[in-house]
């Protein structure tokens, strides 16, 4: 069957280890075999972040039994080890040694079986998620915000990005995290922090507006992290005042996706000539359902299809990276001069890399932003 594909995913770029079998039918169906995660929530929350020693180590302890209990899964629905054809898994961006504990055992794996490895990038696997669930065609704008990026891009295909803006310091999900530190609410702070914000009044602490006037599609949050860190410790008293100053964050946060976003769909609707085109929000940010709701009435506004993935594909997972090395993959296979033998051996020698940006290949040929994005462990 020419089109049909199954593939075996591997994701251990930060503080969760997933595995996933994912495959395509021949008439392109995509069906999620197994998805299967180990978070390593507990072990970081005393530090109030990720340590890179231990969840390299947590990686190390955990991806054979998840491998296993992924591939029994499979196996339930009638797809064994043998109907693999090809492994992926993150090779970068991310925490280095987190990256190579996940690409080893990919290599290790391959190897045994005589299979294919595509080494993917990270930010393409939430970049392509939504197709796990949804139709999506290319070309379509994405919104990538999460603890580690916040991006604006134009996916042109699998592989080709074009990068319409980026956070020039923080993320917004860092912003979340930080300022939930601050406010003593523990880890992960993105979550415990919208949990607070529901019964606060988003309206009583004015915060920095950044950026505003510029004609790009960057983002910053920096300022508004320290504007915020400032409040907390000057005013916030009461529980009261710690849901208030959690709410004019949230809605700061928004705001701000909301105005960077509504200038790239303009820019993307005078590059494209698209009906209606999908804006897609990806990453542990799109979880936020503040953010949800202030992007898709944007998205309404400006003639685009709101597209998020599933909850459970926001946040790290190895489904998605099983699909990207899938899409990758297929279209090596595709081509003409095809030789597997060739492609196998030198699938093998993918290095893990610290910093990747998405949209390299374009970057090189024509450089189109002056910003590298943001220097951070999946910068």
């Amino acid at each position: 069957m020419a089109n049909s594909l199954c593939v075996l995913g591997i994701e251990s770029s930060c503080d969760e280890t997933a595995v996933s079998v994912v495959r395509r039918a021949d008439d392109g169906t995509v069906e999620v075999l197994s998805s299967v995660i180990h978070s390593q929530v507990v072990q970081h929350a005393a530090y109030g972040g990720v340590v890179p020693e231990i969840a390299a180590r947590s990686h190390v302890e955990t991806i054979d039994d998840l491998a296993r209990l992924a591939l029994q899964q499979a196996a339930d629905k009638g797809v064994t080890a043998d109907d693999l054809d090809a492994v992926a898994a993150t090779a970068g961006p991310g925490l280095i040694g987190g990256v190579m504990v996940g690409l080893s055992f990919a290599k290790g794996f391959a190897l045994s079986r005589s299979l294919p490895l595509i080494g993917v990038n990270h930010l393409e696997g939430h970049a392509l998620s939504v197709r796990l669930t949804h139709d999506v065609k290319f070309p379509f704008l994405l919104l990538l915000v999460s603890g580690g990026h916040c991006q604006l891009l134009s996916v042109k295909g699998v592989g080709d990005y074009e990068r319409l803006g980026t956070t020039i310091d923080d993320a917004a999900g860092e912003a979340f995290d930080k300022i939930a530190k601050t406010l003593g609410l523990g880890y992960p702070g993105g979550p415990a922090l919208e949990r607070e914000a529901k019964t606060g009044d988003a309206t009583r602490f004015a915060l920095p507006r950044a950026l505003l006037g510029r004609k790009d599609c960057d983002f910053s949050f920096s300022g508004l992290k320290t504007a915020a860190a400032k409040i907390a410790m000057e005013q916030v008293k009461t529980p009261q005042d710690r849901a208030d100053l959690c709410a004019s964050v949230q809605a700061a946060i928004a705001r701000q996706l909301v105005e960077r976003s509504a200038r790239a769909m303009v820019d993307f609707k005078e590059a494209n000539t698209v009906e209606k085109p999908a804006f897609v929000v990806a990453g542990g940010v799109a979880a936020n359902q503040t953010v949800r709701r202030e992007l898709t009435a944007l998205a309404d506004k400006h003639g685009f299809e709101f597209v998020a993935p599933p909850l459970a594909y926001c946040t790290d997972n190895a489904a998605m990276i099983a699909l990207a090395g899938l899409e990758h993959f297929a279209e090596k296979r595709a081509a003409p001069d095809f030789d597997g033998d060739e492609f196998r051996r030198e699938s093998l020698t993918t290095v893990a890399r610290p910093r990747w940006p998405l949209d390299e290949r374009r970057a090189i040929s024509a450089p189109i932003h002056k910003n590298s994005g943001r220097k951070g462990a999946k910068a």
